[in-house]
């Protein structure tokens, strides 16, 4: 196998593909590489094909710390489990992937992206669907390529969009959009956004789709040198599972009893109608019959499922719970849902019902991420729970899995452009959303959820955010598209297209399409359905909670912060942290001092405020002019010491103790004693001078106080003239 390498420019970048040195015995391996960001894609198919009746596909995104010159933490010195970042990238690649592959593969699919540099200038997630393309194409598997993905961003002060920026410019881009298909449709869709209209995110996805087609042509010209150069590029042959007709015909003739099975509002009911009448025609087929095609069998079926309530909906207009195609499922909203936590909120559209809970603490509470991406942490976190209970079945329970995941970071992006600043809110903030009840949307239902926790705990959103999941049915020609889809128009419908947004515009997206015929016009169908929906439910949510509360609830911390100079900061801290910890064992209060001066205090009740005085108090400079009650503690010949706040103190001088003079300070005070005083003066190595006010009069005892004695009279020599007249000086004359 001969090296082939294809280098191009595009969109102001430079890229490369290259094949045939590395993994050669994987059935396809491709490098991929955008400036000095480099990606290892290996595909490899199993030979036999699986007994399953679904295609087993798996993408795993292997993060190496040295792709960025760093060794893991941790005892083992190792890379173990992949970060959030990590799975979320292995889902970015699946998506596109999955519905490009032929209806019966039942072929095992393994794809590994390996990152090999990460330059931290250029992303490389996108960058690896182009090379698990190519990979697939040069191993000869069947699918449907050349696929590509792109990120388009949007400078914000030219209006410019950009293909796969940078790092830096996705810091000055109010969009941040991934689409991935092929040259001539989008498959796969994930957004964020600082609230930007409907109009400007579909010429962005034009932009976009216009990118990726430009990236397929490479790959195709990428394709031509490798066949140059080792001949033609064999195609695999893979034995699909065709569908038996005389199956087929059997399962179809229970056509209209699926119909009627699916015409129920309630999901389980519905479920329980759907597996009784599956379980029924099964009953139909002999045991040899089943056990011959009993693959073929389980898809008819749920082909039969799929067929009638796409045909419901396109011929009748009426959907299995009996809605119509925009109308959203009641919806049920309840903020401040719990006692004691600092946020809650309950929501519930239809049979999907969220509850979020919202949890505040110090800055010092955030997220560090240790990752090839050049981020070192996030201050607000949303995480997704999907336990089994929700669907009405048994499972597992314990790390979140890959879908979860990702609806997190779906909601987690949402609210995300709404959150204040440190500035404003100096609060680190997690939110859970737990799902209650699941009949499809769950991820939207937990951005509503999370809105009305956030709302509940005081935090003040720049606005409130809603979020609702279209759907479309492409059937016999006709096209339809749904608001609020539940779980079976989800299953067996084209397209899952998630939606969230503020009154100003959306803030998030995420899509993943079946359909080869979504058209700009059907997306902008959706897009504005999508708008009708979010703002009937936004107008429920804020009839709930018409803004967030005024203020953090007792039991959550109050944090306050002030700034103090920098030579101070080991003033506070103390001697082996000793000032520190008093302050904290005392109030209660947790402090956290940043380098830069910065002290934020977290505590409940008046934790927060008395620990904020004592810090002042300590940094506090006296200015002249102040006045201070005191205390003695210390006294020398001169002056008694004042200790005006903890660890500053200033001198009052023995001429300034008290009305007329005294020859001892003890005459006047003593150690422990408080006096008022005022402060004289401050110089420049910060030394104060004090002044007692309301002073009393000396002791009789004291020198200043005595009785006058009469001075002695001098006597008066012949010729003393009284001192004022001195006696001549006599000259010295000569030498």
């Amino acid at each position: 196998m001969t090296k082939v390498t294809h280098e191009f420019d595009l969109y102001g970048k430079h890229y490369a593909l290259e094949s045939g040195e590395l993994a050669k015995q994987a059935t396809g391996a491709c490098l991929v590489r955008c400036g000095d960001a480099t990606v290892l894609l290996t595909t490899v198919v199993s030979k036999e094909r699986k007994d399953y009746d679904f295609f087993p596909l798996t993408v795993d995104f292997v993060e190496k710390m040295y792709a960025v010159g760093r060794i893991p933490g941790g005892y083992l010195k190792r890379e173990s489990r992949p970060s959030e970042k990590a799975t979320l990238t292995a889902r970015l690649i699946d998506r596109p992937l999955r519905p490009s592959f032929p209806d019966g593969f039942r072929n095992e699919v393994q794809v590994v992206a390996t990152p090999l540099v990460a330059d931290q200038v250029n992303s490389v997630d996108t960058i690896c669907v182009m090379a698990a393309s190519a990979a697939l194409t040069v191993g000869g598997v069947p699918f449907e390529g050349p696929l590509a993905c792109v990120r388009i961003g949007r400078d914000v002060t030219t209006g410019e969009f950009l293909v796969n920026p940078t790092y830096e410019e996705r810091d000055n881009s109010d969009l941040d959009l991934e689409l991935a298909g092929s040259a001539s449709f989008i498959s796969m869709l994930e957004a964020g956004a600082q609230e930007i209209s409907e109009e400007d995110m579909l010429a962005a996805m034009a932009f976009g789709q216009e990118a990726i087609a430009a990236f397929c042509e490479e790959q195709k010209v990428f394709f031509q040198k490798y066949e140059e150069a080792n001949g033609p590029i064999q195609q695999r042959e893979y034995l699909l599972d065709e569908p038996v007709p005389e199956v087929h015909e059997r399962v179809f003739a229970h056509f209209d009893q699926m119909s009627a099975a699916l015409k129920d509002a309630d999901k389980q009911m519905r479920t329980q109608k759907v597996e009784e009448l599956k379980e029924q025609i099964r009953a139909e087929f002999s045991e040899e019959e089943q056990a011959e095609w009993s693959r073929s069998l389980n898809v008819e079926l749920k082909s039969l499922e799929k067929h009638a309530m796409r045909l419901m909906v396109v011929e009748t207009g009426e959907r299995v719970d009996g809605r119509v195609a925009d109308e959203v499922r009641p919806l049920m909203v309840k903020p401040n849902y719990l006692p004691r936590v600092h946020g809650s909120g309950l929501f519930q559209r239809g049979q999907t019902q969220v509850l979020s809970i919202c949890t505040l603490g110090m800055l010092n509470e955030w997220q560090r991420l240790d990752t090839i991406e050049p981020v070192d942490g996030k201050r607000y976190l949303h995480h997704y729970n999907f336990p089994p209970y929700c669907t009405g079945e048994t499972g597992r329970m314990g790390a979140p899995k890959r879908r979860e995941l990702g609806h997190g970071a779906l909601a987690e992006r949402a609210l995300l452009p709404v959150i204040p600043s440190e500035d404003e809110f100096p609060y680190a903030i997690r939110v859970v959303s737990e799902v209650m009840e699941s009949n499809g949307s769950s991820s939207m239902a937990s951005t509503c959820g999370s809105t009305l926790a956030l709302m509940d705990a005081g935090v003040p959103l720049k606005r409130p955010v809603s979020g609702v999941a279209m759907g479309l049915i492409q059937e016999e020609g006709k096209t339809v598209v749904l608001t609020d889809i539940q779980g079976v128009e989800d299953f067996l419908g084209d397209m899952d297209f998630k939606v969230c947004g503020t009154t100003r515009g959306i803030t998030a997206m995420q899509m993943d399409n079946k359909a080869t015929g979504l058209t700009p016009e059907i997306l902008r169908s959706a897009l504005m359905q999508a708008h009708e929906g979010r703002m009937f439910i936004l107008d429920a949510m804020l009839e709930a909670i018409p803004a967030p509360r005024e203020d953090t609830k007792d039991c959550a911390p109050k944090i306050l912060s002030l700034s103090i100079p920098t030579d101070k900061i080991r003033d506070v801290i103390g001697s082996g942290g000793k000032v520190i910890r008093g302050i904290q064992d005392d109030t209660g209060a947790t402090i956290d001092i940043q380098e830069d001066g910065m002290v934020f205090i977290a505590g409940v009740a008046d934790a927060a405020n008395d620990a904020m005085e004592r810090i002042k108090a300590i940094v506090k400079v006296p200015e002249p002019g102040e006045e201070y009650t005191g205390r003695i503690v210390g006294i020398q010949p001169f002056g008694a010491f004042v200790e005006l706040l903890p660890g500053k103190d200033g001198l009052l001088h023995i001429s300034r103790m008290a009305k007329g003079r005294i020859d001892k300070v003890e005459d006047v005070l003593s150690v422990g004693d408080e006096v008022r005083v005022r402060v004289l003066e401050v110089d420049e190595k910060g030394k104060v001078s004090l002044d007692r006010i309301d002073k009393p009069e000396a002791p009789a005892s004291a020198g200043g106080n005595a009785p006058s004695q009469k001075p002695r009279q001098r006597t008066r020599r012949p010729g003393d003239n009284g001192g004022s007249e001195r006696r001549p000086r006599r000259r010295h004359e000569g030498k």
